[in-house]
């Protein structure tokens, strides 16, 4: 027992449990849940109760790869190829639109307001275009996290979906090139074509891996139909693929995504189910990261000077943000609501730009900005400080963009029908019953005349005496001899499972599931079991995917805006 870390255990499960408490406080302030996960890191991290250090975050970065590496398959999983075909182009401009006037007005706000200060051009210069580098990206994770929560659906959810997945890629050509120009201005040897190509050779490397692993695990998903199996191989592969990736220095987010896309795009039915499994299999990840994200942000030590970057780096990178995607919206024809509110949509911050923001302090350690801070210390803090910021405000500000276009809570799914149905609103109301004493020939004749594979046998009080199906019928029509003397009592069996009319829908089908069964009889509470109806699996399915379309109908009539 000694051997175990208990610190690490605790870690985890305060962070798990706390997390949950705070996205339940800020839940009920109509918050998004992620900002309660963050805070909560705040609280207990160095910023706070310093029950999670800096040390203790680094213990834990392989767990934070493989949250980064879940996001990825799951907003890769979001990706579908049809939309793209219908969008592509929108995509880009915008994308294209969003990012450069980001990095350009970050970029030009941050050198003139640090030459002011320092009079220091060539820092000034590569300073600003690292931050304005950084300030292009943006957080999968917390974005996708509120368009989960809030259930949303519409051409803005699908713009900010296709959008934040291809942010980081952009983000990193950008990277590429602002770190050669950086070299540069910083006095180090250095070319923004060696730059650009070792950044692109990265992202050509990240979605080649990611789709190997797809491919494995379309291989494995053909082969194997058991879906906990499926499951516990995705998690396996996403795991060697994070690992590779991570040694190989390539990006995880990009390697997870691309499995993950090129996957239901090959398998669309068969990986439906395995990714709802992977995101019911996400959520302590998900209350994890988020936590430890808020634990990693320290900020104590920043001189005032670099609040003023701050500052102009959050309102450069919003206006930018929000100013791009507008022109690249309106250059392409894009609906109303894209122009208009994709922007609010983009303001999360995450671990990309962490990230990014270490690997360009590195190029910068042995530049001096004045007497006990380097270049490369003023990126860190100042990105560290930035994320905390937009962390906090970039999930309210999706959850914004969503209700002011109506997409919020037009997710619905079957589940959502499932939970709120009981047995009497998807049975079979005009059951057609056999008395035990009839004849076989009869009960053929039922058959033939009518659709059903199962039928309810009554006794003469019309109460529940068994089930006879089509297949126990088959095994009697053989020898025509014996159907004069056959009666239904003796080919039934007994029912293996009956229902009340009241029943949850949710636990008949659980039931039905385990069982393996297709048809279920109902019958009356407290009334001698008298059958009211039949269920079949298959139309209750059918029943279920046809309300699923007109509560999505409904929603979306009811929030169009009428035609004066």
């Amino acid at each position: 027992m000694e051997s175990i870390n208990f610190s690490i255990l605790f870690i985890l499960g305060i962070s798990i449990l706390g997390g949950l408490v705070g996205a339940s406080f800020f839940q009920k302030l109509h918050i998004p849940q992620v900002v309660g996960f963050i805070v909560i890191g705040l609280l207990v991290g160095d910023n706070g109760l310093k029950l999670v250090t800096h040390k203790d975050v680094v213990a834990l970065q392989p767990f934070t790869l493989f949250a980064l590496g879940i996001i990825g398959f799951l907003v890769g999983g979001e990706l579908k190829a049809e939309t793209f075909k219908k969008y592509a182009r929108q995509f880009f401009a915008i994308l294209l639109g969003e990012g450069v006037m980001a990095f350009l007005l970050v970029s030009v706000s941050t050198c003139l307001f640090l030459y002011i200060v320092f009079g220091n051009l060539s820092v000034s210069l590569a300073a600003g275009i690292v931050f304005g580098a950084v300030a292009s990206a943006t957080d999968p994770a917390s974005t996708i996290d509120v368009l989960w929560e809030y259930r949303s659906l519409g051409v803005l959810t699908t713009s900010i979906t296709a959008i934040v997945a291809l942010d980081d890629a952009l983000a990193m050509i950008l990277y590429g090139l602002a770190t050669g120009l950086v070299k540069m201005f910083a006095g180090v040897s250095g070319s923004i074509g060696k730059e650009m190509g070792k950044v692109l050779l990265e992202l050509l490397g990240a979605a080649v891996l990611g789709f190997a692993g797809a491919l494995i695990l379309r291989f494995l998903l053909l082969r194997v139909k058991l879906l906990y199996k499926n499951f516990a191989f995705a998690v396996g592969l996403l795991l060697l693929m994070i690992s590779i990736a991570v040694y190989a220095n390539m990006d995880v987010i990009l390697t997870s995504m691309t499995m993950g896309c090129i996957l239901v795009n090959m398998l669309p039915n068969r990986s439906a189910s395995l990714l709802e499994s992977v995101r019911s299999f996400s959520t302590p990840i998900y209350v994890l990261f988020f936590v430890l994200a808020g634990a990693r942000l320290s900020i104590t030590q920043m001189p005032g000077w670099l609040w003023g970057i701050v500052i102009i780096y959050v309102l450069g990178r919003s206006i930018g943000k929000v100013l791009g995607t507008y022109i690249g919206a309106r250059l392409t024809g894009s609906e109303q609501v894209v122009r208009r509110y994709l922007g609010l949509g983009l303001f999360a911050q995450g671990g990309v730009a962490i990230g990014l923001s270490i690997m360009a302090s590195q190029y910068l350690t042995g530049v001096q900005v004045d007497e006990n801070l380097m270049l490369g210390d003023v990126v860190i803090f100042g990105i560290a400080a930035t994320t905390m910021i937009v962390q906090l405000f970039g999930p309210p500000t999706v959850k914004v963009a969503l209700k002011l276009s109506g997409e919020s809570g037009r997710n619905v799914t079957s589940q959502d029908v499932i939970e709120s149905w009981t047995a009497a609103d998807v049975m079979e109301t005009d059951v057609i019953t056999l008395q035990e004493s009839d004849p076989i020939a009869k009960a053929a004749q039922m058959f033939v005349m009518h659709d059903y594979l199962v039928y309810p046998v009554v006794d003469r009080q019309h109460r529940m005496a068994g089930v006879l199906s089509l297949q126990g019928l088959k095994d009697v029509l053989s020898n025509p001899d014996s159907w004069t003397w056959l009666l239904v009592s003796d080919v039934m069996v007994p029912a293996r499972y009956k229902v009340f009319s009241s029943s949850a829908l949710k636990e008949v089908l659980e039931q039905m599931y385990e069982l393996n069964i297709d048809h279920v009889p109902v019958v009356t509470a407290g009334n001698g079991d008298v059958p009211v109806g039949f269920l079949d699996r298959a139309k209750v399915r059918e029943r279920i995917d046809i309300e699923v379309f007109r509560r999505r109908q409904a929603i979306e009539f009811k929030r169009s805006p009428k035609k004066p």
